[in-house]
């Protein structure tokens, strides 16, 4: 399965940061993955939060957006 917009909140948005929720059936390794959050590379900025429910976890990663791909880190 791939990324799905259903699946993707924002919680919180405040001078340029956004807090965002994800939740979806996939493993967080999936969710996690370079690349994932693609679809939305243009709402997600470089030092957002997303918290995701992950089938098999659940974390808070930071966001990391490069030229080609959006990227999370652990916090």
């Amino acid at each position: 399965m791939s990324f799905q917009n259903k699946n993707l909140s924002v919680i919180a948005y405040a001078n340029g940061f956004t807090l965002w929720h994800y939740a979806a059936n996939e493993t967080m390794a999936t969710i996690s993955a370079s690349g994932y959050f693609n679809n939305v590379r243009t709402l997600m900025n470089i030092g957002d939060i997303v918290i995701i429910n992950a089938s098999d976890n659940t974390a808070i990663k930071k966001i990391n957006v490069t030229a080609q791909n959006i990227t999370t880190a652990a916090i």
